[in-house]
């Protein structure tokens, strides 16, 4: 545990500072788009924040691959390396877009480049989680064009959550909190000679860049993750998930002391709920008005929040329970008898429910009344 949270600690450090000196540059140079109808701001933000982040995580794993313990997820498997790759190319991809604004196929083209890189250099699906039995994939090539939609899917995801100050970032620390957690546990639990694991150290890496953004991003923001910050986040919770499904078939779960095989198959959807239901809807909605999936609206989760009531900074409080109840709920099961979390789970989805509709209903109430 205390190497995976050194190696989080010094992605914090790195992109703390680094998203200072970004903020710096990127005002002195005026390295922003012009202020769009859709957005949120009302001055122009610098949008260099993902390059602050992924400087911290490439670091971190650096570092890693150096360091006592961790350094054996690298014997024999260039699979950090990979990951690692994919995330540089998507970085690139998403620079390009916050400065020069680029066309959506392009970008498209851009994701694909990045998660075929991952897919092909760093890890693929093994297997699709499925209820009763998960379905094996014997095909390289399958897996890696799944595996490639999987993260181009995710990192839109988080893309298109990525709408209000400190929200990608705030979910992405939850969420990613929780996967370590679970990752580390499940592995500390079982019978191994060797306890490190890459899907512990990715989404340490990826929380402590996170915490180390934060601070220069929560409302008022000064300073945008960007698509380069928000699709690197995806790639890295998607490459995370991949490495943490693919070990149900190794017998690993079966001896961490009884945790569920379940789990690596509910988590990540678990983590992902938010980002993954916001792309739903906003292709859904996009589409049915005769639009790209990719042509922006002001339509999003967290605008319909603003729009019913609640302050910037309460948005994104509550869409930070909704992660944490979501993430942790799912967490729970490895830890707690099913009925008993499926209970608490649904009471607190409920709980949830009246909160975030409660400006709406209150105002109904009055309507009413007057």
């Amino acid at each position: 545990m205390i190497m995976y949270l050194l190696m989080g600690l010094t992605a914090a450090i790195v992109s703390y500072a680094a998203t200072w000196g970004a903020r710096v540059v990127g005002h002195r140079l005026e390295l922003h788009l012009p202020i769009r109808s859709r957005d949120m701001h009302s001055t122009p933000v610098s949008r260099l924040g993902g390059l602050a982040i992924f400087l911290g995580v490439m670091v971190a794993l650096v570092v890693a691959s150096q360091s006592f313990f961790v350094k054996d997820i690298y014997r024999n498997n260039f699979s950090p390396w990979g990951v690692l790759a994919g995330a540089a190319v998507i970085v690139l991809v998403g620079v390009a877009d916050d400065l020069l604004d680029i066309r959506w196929w392009v970008k498209l083209i851009g994701q694909s480049a990045a998660g075929l890189t991952v897919a092909i250099w760093g890890v693929q699906m093994t297997i699709v989680p499925w209820v009763p039995e998960p379905i094996y994939l014997q095909d390289g090539t399958l897996r890696i064009v799944l595996t490639a939609g999987l993260i181009v899917t995710t990192m839109n995801a988080f893309n298109f959550i990525d709408g209000l100050d400190g929200l990608a970032a705030g979910v992405a620390i939850i969420g990613g909190t929780a996967f370590f957690i679970t990752a580390y546990w499940v592995h500390r639990n079982a019978v191994l000679l060797d306890y490190s694991d890459l899907a512990t150290l990715i989404t340490a890496v990826l929380v402590g860049g996170c915490l180390g953004f934060l601070p220069h991003n929560f409302f008022p923001s000064k300073i945008f993750m960007g698509d380069s910050g928000a699709m690197l986040i995806g790639l890295l919770m998607a490459s995370a998930g991949v490495v943490s499904t693919g070990q149900i078939t190794s017998g690993l779960y079966d001896r961490a002391n009884g945790i569920s095989t379940v789990i690596p198959i509910l988590l990540p959807f678990a983590v992902l709920f938010l980002p993954l239901l916001d792309l739903g809807l906003a292709v859904v909605r996009r589409t049915a008005r005769g639009r790209s999936p990719w042509s922006a609206d002001r339509g999003h989760l967290h605008h319909k929040l603003l729009d019913i009531g609640y302050s910037h900074r309460t948005a994104v409080i509550l869409m930070y329970l909704w992660t944490a109840v979501l993430s942790f709920g799912g967490l729970a099961f490895a830890v707690f008898p099913w009925h008993i979390v499926l209970a608490v789970d649904i009471f607190a989805t409920l709980v949830m429910g009246l909160v975030t509709a409660w400006p709406y209903l209150s105002r109904g109430s009055s309507e009413t009344t007057a």
